[in-house]
């Protein structure tokens, strides 16, 4: 999977009760399933090109969820904080790990 499909399927996970049933199924089919355009037109009754379209309108509208709202980012930083508490605690730095827990916690 390319990272934008990456990506887009996390902004998925976020976001996508937020988009139209019709554009959270055909994304779900194309990103999660790995259906083909054609694949997906012909269960939505639409054209390859309206597939394409959908897809592409709701990209836009996931990308303006997490400018406005950024629930990805802090879950990525939030992942980043405890991957390196998890580094500190294999080094034995056990302090410099519960820091990195407790900024971790106190962002939350």
């Amino acid at each position: 999977m390319k990272e934008k499909s990456v990506r887009t399927s996390l902004l998925l996970d976020f976001y996508g009760s937020l988009l139209t049933d019709k554009m959270r199924r055909t994304c779900e089919s194309y990103f999660y399933e790995d259906l083909s355009l054609a694949e997906i037109a012909e269960s939505e009754s639409i054209s390859r090109q309206g597939v394409h379209d959908t897809i592409r309108r709701a990209e836009k509208q996931l990308d303006e969820f997490e400018n406005k709202l950024g629930l990805v980012a802090l879950f990525e930083k939030q992942q980043h904080s405890a991957k390196r508490a998890l580094e500190l605690i294999k080094q034995g730095d056990a302090d410099k790990a519960e820091a990195e827990l407790a900024k971790l916690i106190d962002n939350m």
